[in-house]
This record gives C-alpha cells, structure tokens and sequence, in this order.
C-alpha cells in the first residue's frame, strides 16, 4: 500500500512538473512579417507560382485566419503596423500618417522626427518617440529585463522605428538616396553585420543597370482572368530624381531585407539564448509606380513570386539555425491597397475633382467675411483642414464656434461627402457616419476639420505639381493573418479578426504582459 502511494505521490509530482514546464515554454525567437498591401486573393490567385516552400507552407502548416479588419477609417502603411504592435487604434498610438503637418513651420515632416538624436547613414533625425504607448517589443524588453534582442528592417523609416518599438537594439531601413541601410543614434549600436552589408555596396552599387525582369517564363503570369496574353517586362530602378523609391517598390528590397535579416540573426545568435529574441521584418508587396499596365499587372504577379521564395529563403535559414519548433512566426497585411488607377478605353475613372487648394482659399475668404481679413486657414492635409489657432486665440474667438463654421461652409463642396471638428468627435456629437473618425485623431497631430472625401473623387493640389493625383476610394482588401511555427497547430479560421487582437495574442504566447493600450483579448485559438 506504501508503494502504491508512493508511486502516485511520485506521478502527480512529476506530471505538476512537466505541466509546469509546459505553461513555462515559451518559443526562443519571434518573427513578425508585415507585408504591406498583402492580399488574400492574390494569394489565392497566383499559387501557381509559388514554391513548396513559402507561401504555400505557411498556409498549409500555420494557423490561418482568413480575414483581419482595422477598426479606422483612411488605413496606411503607418497606421496599420502601429495597431498590429500596439494592439489599439490611432487615437492612443499617435500614428495617423507617415508625416505630420507642423502649423508653426508651415511643413510635412516625418512623424518620427526628432532632434534630439542623429543620423547613422541618413541626415534625417528620427527617433520611435512619436509612439505613444508600448509595443509587442517593449514588453517583452521589460520582460527580459532588456536582454532580449529586438531588431527591424524595412523599406521605410516609419515601418522600422514602429515595430521596433522604443526598447530595440537595432531599426534599420533604406535610406532614400543612397540606397544603404540608415537607423538613429536612438539606437545605441550600429551592427556590423549590418555595416557590412553597407560596405559591400551591392544594391546601391547596382543601381543604375539593376532592371527587374520576370523571375518566370511569361505564360506563367498570365493569372488575372481577364488579361490579355503575356509579354515580357524590363524595369529600371533609377527614379528620375536619383532616389531610390522605385527599389523600394521592386521585389530586389524584399530580397535585400531577407539576406541583411538573416545575416544580423546569425552573427547575432538570436534565438540561441534562454530568453526570446525578436525579429521584425517588413516586406512590400503594392504596385509598381512604373508599370504601363497599371494595377493589373505582371510586375505585382512578379512580386508575389519572388517574394514566395524570400519566404521561403527566410524560413529554410530559421529551421537550420533555431528551428521552426523553437520560432514563433506570425504574418500580417497592412490591410489596405493603394491603387495604381489608369484610365483606358475611355473609361471614366474619377468622379469629379477635389481641388484642396481651392478648399483652403475659399474657405479662409469665408472667415474673412466673418471674422476679419487674416490668414485664418494654415493648411489642408490628409483629408483634414488645419485652422490658425493662435490667431484664432489672439482674437479671443471661440474655436468650437469657428470649427462648426467652417465644417458646415466646407461639406457643401463637390466631392466632400461629410465634414466634423475635431471638438465634435473628442465631445461625442459628430454624426453616426463621422463616429469612426474617432478612433483616427490625436489631439496634437490631428486637424480641426476632418472631411471624408466622395469616393470616385480625384484629389488634386493644383499648386504642387509634384503631387500624387490621388482617386478617393475605400481601400480595404481580404488581410490574411498566419501563425507558423511554434506550438501552432494547422487549421483555418473563416471568423473575421481585429488587427487589435494580434498583439496580446504574440504576448501571450510570449507569456508577457500586453502592450500598455491593448484591450482586446487573445485570440480563442491560443487560450
């Protein structure tokens, strides 16, 4: 009897270990793949140019949610990968664009602009200090008590800085005129490995005879359904102002993303330590600015095929060095599509026009008319119309009286569907069709008048001819979310997910705290 005791005392212990163990196991290295503009139906459309090893891995052995939303409207690059690694809208991170308009300078600067830090291989001065609350990174740097390594490479500063966050060893991105990896002096290191990818000068050096042709035989893109038979492309990457914008829209950034990646993870030993390391990568996968065919063409199908097999490249390298049981890899889309809109066979592509400098000028002859000749309007910018508040103060006038004025003279402009202040969202009074507005304005980066544009509507600024001529439409595509990896059991998820439930998910995976703003719940799978 003694012995049979002894024998259950001595199961039920090591069963309370190893259960123990198992709520204790955490994976050695997190991989978070942001693909901007990624699309489920491409995906879809053109598997038959993937390899076994990519993209047809992930979706056959991850975790696969079919479709996320943002709760926001005006979507972008910036936004998106904000609420992925914060876990909340733009309200409480901050980021609503990639730039900001500063009345006081009369100019758009980058969001992370920030003086107080340098320029490694870049002039730009920039720090992730605009980010407002914590990051997927930051807790679980204050998790390891700053042991765990957190790295980002993208094309854009903005990507890096953000899911980076503000606790990272290392943001690295392309710089736009010399082609070489930049980061700040916000980051104490500059990592030799990567410092030698810069030496090696292979992609800037390349430059003007780099031409991206197909990666395939030509029949092989042939996927829209309604295309016309294939032909060859030949793309140069110079852009007409020296800069390297057109490399950043070509398959050639992924690949460099993906070798300068895998280098620092090797000669770091990352995932070789007790404690998580974190990679961030961000690829690009929109159009190319230069195509003739527009938004239908063989360059995105191009793009999808090359960038199977960085994926593939990518996870190959991780199976070898740290192993896929060990790595937790989650891939996410920004969610939105910036459409390369050609107008052919006569076809009417916009609407009609929405003239933004007219916007300002007639509406600041209207506050003339009532208020007294000043310059009371600064700038319209992204949808949003930005008032003179010191004047507006020195005159000792009433903003909610002027903002109300203004919104009710600017929502009776061809192509403006609706307008709100910025007082009527913090307050609650905007109209149901504006309420969404809510979860995009800041009180410090935000203007006084949001507009919502018709869609159709073509957006010009007629004293900036650089501009990009923009057609309004409402951007959102089918995002596909992918866990890969560790602990991850093959199984697709036809519910529709927020972009806010993708961070306290990788925490608790991590076995860490939420980032600081997130209030979504994990995900059900991984509770």
């Amino acid at each position: 009897m003694i012995r049979i005791i002894t024998s259950l005392v001595a199961v039920l212990t090591v069963t309370s270990i190893q259960s123990q163990t198992t709520l204790r196991e955490t994976p050695k290295l997190v991989i978070g793949i942001t693909i901007d503009q990624l699309r489920a139906d491409y995906l879809e459309l053109f598997q038959h140019t993937f390899s076994e090893r990519g993209f047809k891995r992930l979706l056959n052995e991850g975790l696969v949610y079919q479709n996320m939303v943002f709760d926001f409207p005006n979507l972008n690059e910036a936004s998106s990968i904000a609420t992925i690694y914060t876990g909340t809208n733009p309200s409480h991170h901050g980021i609503i664009y990639s730039k900001r308009f500063l009345p006081d300078r009369n100019s758009e600067v980058s969001i992370f602009e920030d003086n107080s830090f340098l320029g490694n291989y870049t002039k730009e001065k920039l720090s992730p200090s605009a980010l407002r609350v914590g990051t997927i990174t930051d807790e679980l740097k204050i998790a390891s008590k700053g042991r765990s390594d957190v790295y980002s490479f993208a094309p854009n500063s903005f990507q890096a800085l953000i899911s980076a966050g503000h606790g990272a060893n290392g943001a690295y991105w392309i710089e736009d005129y010399s082609g070489k990896w930049a980061t700040s002096t916000y980051f104490k290191d500059f990592d030799w490995s990567v410092e030698q990818v810069n030496r090696s000068n292979i992609y800037p050096n390349r430059i003007n005879t780099l031409v991206w042709q197909p990666l395939l035989s030509t029949d092989k893109y042939n996927l829209f359904p309604y295309g016309s038979e294939a032909v060859s492309f030949s793309n140069k990457l110079i852009s007409s102002d020296n800069s390297f914008q057109l490399f950043k829209e070509s398959p050639f950034v992924n690949e460099n993303i993906t070798k300068t990646a895998i280098a620092l993870m090797q000669k770091a030993d990352m995932g070789k330590r007790s404690r998580p390391d974190f990679l961030a990568l961000t690829y690009y996968a929109g159009n190319f600015s230069a195509s003739t065919d527009g938004e239908y063409s063989y360059e995105i199908q191009d793009t999808y095929a090359r960038l199977d097999r960085e994926i593939a490249t990518l996870l190959d390298q991780v199976e070898k060095t740290v192993g896929l049981q060990n790595t937790l890899i989650f891939v996410t889309s920004t969610g939105y599509y910036s459409s390369n809109i050609v107008n052919t066979n006569n076809i009417q592509a916009s609407a009609g026009i929405f003239y933004t400098n007219r916007c300002e000028a007639l509406l600041n002859m209207y506050l003339m008319a009532i208020y007294g000749k000043e310059q009371w309007v600064e700038k319209y910018h992204n949808q949003q119309i930005y008032l003179n508040r010191k004047l507006i103060e020195s005159k000792n006038i009433s903003l909610e009286e002027i903002q109300n004025k203004a919104a009710e003279f600017v929502v009776q402009f061809t192509g403006v569907q609706d307008a709100t202040t910025s007082i009527q969202l913090l307050t609650g009074k905007a109209d149901s069709n504006m309420l969404a507005y809510r979860n995009t304005l800041d009180r410090d980066a935000s203007g006084d008048i949001i507009i919502q544009i018709h869609p159709g509507y073509q957006i010009v600024n007629e004293q900036n001819a650089s501009s990009i001529k923009q057609i309004q439409r409402e951007t959102a595509i089918v995002s596909p979310v992918i866990f890969f990896g560790f602990n991850t059991k093959p199984e697709k998820i036809k519910r529709t997910i927020k972009a806010t439930e993708i961070a306290p998910t990788v925490c608790r995976i991590l076995r860490i705290r939420s980032p600081n703003a997130a209030k979504d719940q994990p995900l059900p799978e991984f509770l």
